[in-house]
């Protein structure tokens, strides 16, 4: 049995390792670079208020890790938390594993979130299926962005 837990120390260099695989994969159109991967991971590990990083793991093994960002939606009258990174090792894609991060999240955060947003590929079909499976709906907004880097 698998469980959520917050990213440690001691995981990151198997996180590393499945986010340069995430990042490398067709899911992600922006391509960083190791040296903003290892970034995300120490923010993760330090004190930014910004980003919690999880893994899926069991006594011995990582099945996959998740990073979620935290905002502000006026929109909506509260905080929005983004879920940047869900990325499962092949090998346990279909347990429900996603199914169960997304009730982690809802569980860990009750009452102080009012909205959850994610990104995914128009061509990632399994992907948007599951996310429809826990409540998900498309946006019809576009998002613009501007990079400072």
């Amino acid at each position: 049995m698998f469980l959520i837990r917050k990213m440690e120390r001691g995981d990151y260099e198997e996180v590393f390792g499945m986010m340069k695989i995430f990042y490398a994969s067709p899911a992600v159109l922006h391509k960083a670079s190791e040296e903003i991967l290892r970034r995300d991971i120490e923010d993760c590990l330090g004190d930014m208020p910004f980003i919690e990083g999880y893994v899926f793991a069991d006594e011995d093994q990582i099945a996959g890790y998740a990073m979620v960002a935290k905002g502000y939606t006026t929109e909506y009258g509260g905080v929005c938390l983004w879920i940047e990174d869900l990325y499962l090792k092949p090998a346990y894609r279909h347990w429900g594993l996603g199914t169960q991060f997304f009730t982690f999240l809802e569980k860990e955060y009750e009452g102080r979130v009012v909205r959850y947003k994610l990104e995914v590929e128009e061509e990632n079909s399994l992907a948007i299926k599951a996310y429809e499976k826990n409540g998900y709906q498309i946006s019809p907004y576009y998002e613009m962005t501007k990079e400072m880097s």
